[in-house]
């Protein structure tokens, strides 16, 4: 697949993080401290809680729901109760849109 157009890179805000839905699937988009954007799987492994309503810390999302936490650069499981990590997405950043790569 190709690159997919999600958003103008100034819809999120630095260390902030919005939802993004394409092809069926649901993802988070986030804006990370350095100024970089990340992408991920938008649904916790451990309930299916939709991501973007977590809170943002540093590099890390906190689950809304069980406080669970995610690297969202890596996808990893940091705190439980999840243990299975995300899937993470490549992103770019085009002229101040945002791409998301879906294979």
């Amino acid at each position: 697949m190709p690159w997919i157009d999600a958003c103008a890179s100034d819809d999120i805000e630095e260390e902030d993080v919005i939802r993004w839905d394409h092809g069926g699937q649901t993802f988070a988009i986030y804006h990370g401290a350095d100024g970089a954007f990340y992408c991920t799987d938008g649904l916790c492994t451990h309930e299916q809680v939709h991501l973007a309503d977590g809170l943002v810390m540093d590099f890390e999302i906190e689950c809304p729901r069980h406080n669970g936490v995610f690297d969202y650069r890596s996808g990893k499981a940091l705190r439980a109760p999840v243990c299975v990590d995300l899937a993470t997405y490549e992103v770019r950043d085009v002229d101040g849109r945002i791409e998301v790569l879906i294979e």
